[in-house]
């Protein structure tokens, strides 16, 4: 199976879609060098009228050109990675609004007017049982969920599960969560977090990654509760979690000599890594579906937008409030 990436281009009222079977996990490196780079990326690849559903579809960009507006989404190897995209990003694409497209392809879709539905298959979104398994010994769980019982101090647990699907579990969850044992503190960022305030009847979320169906609410069993989707902004749940259960943040850059190096990737080591990939021609792995032969385009920056691309993320490193 490839990883499928989807890339739409907007330009003097004309929208023109382009396809790449082995693209999603290059999505972000794509896009470092700018505007120019990027689009020049994108038509290289083969022109669709079709789409891909938020399933089949890994990795995704939707470049207005009339409105100055870039969508994307693609899966970040951690917290670090994300934030690390996310700086270079409001560098070389100046004067652009810059989001990272939560909802997937219905944020693409939504933004092009033709709803968030478009590539959805009725029934796509389900909603489950309440279950809850604290996992006593992982330090870097998956998303972290905090509580504010009646008493109205705040309780907080690491899960191995994605933000969004604590929300399809109902209100039933809470009951669940908050009789079971405290999880170990964290030890790396997770890729989002999901705090309950059962008496003020709110949920708010907020994640690095994809939360298909967060602007699906309200959905069944918490029609009188109100989401406070906080992107991928972090800081509200930071502030409300206990002094015993802190997110691991660590300064971007660390001068002191005796400082530990750190277990996981900071958003300095992503910035010192965050560079175009190499693009690489021929080498193909026969398959059933033949339109898998077709390989990334190998179209890549010029030496003149990987250069300022460089120094684009060495003043990122040198400046001290990246965290």
């Amino acid at each position: 199976m490839g990883a499928r990436a989807r890339y739409v281009v907007v330009e003097n009222g004309t929208c023109k879609r382009y396809f790449s079977r082995w693209a999603a996990n290059r999505v972000v490196d794509d896009l470092l060098p700018g505007p120019a780079a990027a689009t020049r990326c994108f038509r290289a690849n083969r022109e669709t009228d079709g789409w891909l559903d938020g399933v089949w579809c890994e990795g995704a960009a939707l470049v207005d050109d009339d409105r100055r507006t870039l969508l994307w989404f693609a899966f970040a190897g951690s917290w670090a990675d994300h934030v690390a995209a996310r700086a270079v990003l409001a560098r070389t694409w100046p004067g652009w609004d810059v989001r990272f497209a939560h909802d997937s392809m219905g944020d693409l879709t939504h933004h092009l007017g033709l709803g968030r539905d478009l590539t959805r298959s009725p029934g796509w979104f389900e909603t489950f049982e309440p279950s809850w398994y604290a996992n006593l010994e992982d330090t870097e769980p998956w998303s972290v969920v905090s509580v504010r019982p009646s008493d109205g101090s705040v309780r907080a647990w690491g899960s191995g599960r994605e933000p969004t699907e604590h929300l399809t579990d109902g209100p039933g969850l809470i009951d669940l969560i908050v009789v079971s044992p405290a999880t170990p503190p964290l030890t790396d960022m997770p890729y989002g977090g999901v705090h309950f305030d059962p008496q003020a009847r709110t949920v708010s979320l907020w994640a690095v990654q994809t939360a298909v169906g967060v602007h699906n609410w309200p959905l069944p069993g918490r029609e009188n509760w109100d989401l406070e989707f906080r992107g991928d902004d972090h800081t509200h749940q930071a502030e409300l979690l206990p002094a015993d259960f802190p997110f691991p943040l660590r300064p971007r850059c660390d001068s002191s000599a005796t400082a530990s190096p750190p277990r996981r990737p900071t958003v300095s080591r992503s910035l010192s890594r965050l560079r175009p990939c190499p693009v690489r021609g021929g080498g193909t792995t026969p398959v059933i579906n033949f339109a898998a032969l077709v390989p990334h385009e190998p179209v890549g920056p010029t030496p003149a937008e990987l250069a300022e691309l460089g120094a684009t993320r060495d003043q990122l490193i040198a400046e001290a409030e990246v965290y």
